[in-house]
């Protein structure tokens, strides 16, 4: 069962966003990061990335 959306304290690179998210939908963070790779080419990724760092809680 997957976790509510809250950003780890270990297992996170920068902010935590894509592990809390990894973890929410219990898909791999590898994949979530490369989403966020992916949409930072097309200019949307970086300032989508900041928002939910302040929009998702610290566990």
């Amino acid at each position: 069962m997957a976790s509510s959306l809250v950003r780890p304290r270990n297992g996170k690179l920068i902010g935590g966003v894509c592990a809390a998210l990894a973890n929410r939908f219990g898909i791999p963070k590898i994949l979530v990061r490369l989403g966020f790779v992916i949409f930072g080419l097309v200019g949307i990724g970086e300032l989508v990335y900041i928002v939910l760092w302040i929009m998702i809680p610290k566990a």
